[in-house]
C-alpha cells in the first residue's frame, strides 16, 4: 500500500509541476518542467524524503519516472488516451 500511495503522490505533484497554471511563469524559460520523465525522478526523489517507503531514494526517483511517463502517457485530459482505430 505505501507503494501505491508513493506512486500517487509522485504522479499528482509530476503533473502539477508540469501541466498547472502556476508555473506557467517559469515553464518556457526551462525545459526540464515540460518532460514527465524528467521532472518525474525529482519529484520521486522529493516525495521519498516525506512518505515512508523500504527503498532508498535513487530507487524511488527511478519509480517515479517510470510510473509518472507510463500514466502521463496512458491517462490524459479527456480520460484514457487508447485509441481503437477501426
Amino acid at each position: 500500500m505505501d507503494l501505491i500511495n508513493f506512486i500517487l503522490a509522485c504522479y499528482g505533484l509530476t503533473m502539477i509541476l508540469v501541466y498547472g497554471k502556476i508555473f506557467d511563469i517559469i515553464r518556457p524559460k526551462h525545459h526540464f518542467f515540460h518532460c514527465t520523465m524528467c521532472m518525474g525522478f525529482w519529484a520521486g526523489i522529493f516525495t521519498w524524503l516525506f512518505l515512508p517507503v523500504s527503498f532508498n531514494f535513487l530507487i524511488a526517483g527511478f519509480i517515479s519516472s517510470g510510473t509518472s511517463y507510463f500514466l502521463s502517457k496512458l491517462i490524459d485530459d479527456e480520460g484514457l488516451a487508447i485509441k481503437i482505430n477501426k
